[in-house]
Parts: structure tokens; sequence; C-alpha cells
């Protein structure tokens, strides 16, 4: 049995984390065994989740895998995106510049802030009274 070349990627962003398998098929995206389409109902994640794959335009040369985990539905798309972008880069360095200049490679450092003690939220405050 021939074995198929498969180039990783991961991708975080939040608390999601995304694990990534390219490989040179027919363009089908599945994240954690389902559709693409089934997994980001919203159009719009759905559009960010792919985005490098259309960048270096690619959706109909590769297969892409993906197992995500944690986080929301937002942070899971940035967190597939990235990871996509990464393993695009494995497979062709040249795509890197091109990916770069659009943005895909870079990790998104937002993450929520800790809640401080002596306050209810982390930037919140509690009531003040004078008397």
């Amino acid at each position: 049995m021939a074995q198929i070349e498969e180039f990783l990627g991961t991708g975080r962003r939040k608390t999601a984390v995304a694990r990534v398998r390219l490989a040179e098929g027919s363009g089908k995206v599945t994240v954690n065994g389902r559709d693409v389409e089934n997994y980001f109902t919203v159009e719009n994640q759905r559009t960010i989740a792919v985005q490098p794959l259309e960048t270096v335009e690619m959706n109909e040369k590769a297969d892409v895998r993906v197992r995500v985990a944690g986080g929301g539905i937002a942070g899971q798309a940035g967190a597939v995106r990235l990871g996509i972008a990464r393993a695009l880069e494995k497979y062709n360095g040249e795509l890197r510049q091109q990916l770069k200049d659009a943005g895909h490679l870079s990790r998104d450092p937002r993450k929520k802030e800790r809640k401080k003690p002596g306050q209810p939220g982390a930037r919140k405050r509690f009531q003040y009274s004078k008397r």
C-alpha cells in the first residue's frame, strides 16, 4: 500500500487547539470527522477557517483533516486557520511569503484576562460606598 505523505500543523487561539493534517487530494476539509460546512455552521467562521487555502489557491488540491478541541466556535475557527497555514508552509516553503503577507502565520495572543482578588472580575471593581 502506498504511503500518503501528510503535513502536520498546530494552531491555537484563546483556549482552542487544532491539530491539522494536510495531504494532496480533491479539496475535502473535515473537522472532527464532520464536513467543514456541518461543523462551522456560521458562514463567517467557515470562511475564516479555510482562508489560508484560498490565499494560496489550493482549495481544490489539498485534503485537510482537523481535530480541534477547547474554546468556543470562533476560537476554534481561528485555531484551524493557523493550523492549516502552518501545514501549508511545511508542504511548500515557497508559500510562506504569501501566507505571511496575508497574516495567516501570526498567532493571535489575545486571551481572557484572569480575575483578580478583591474585585468581581478582571477589571471591574466592587461598588464604592462613601458613607
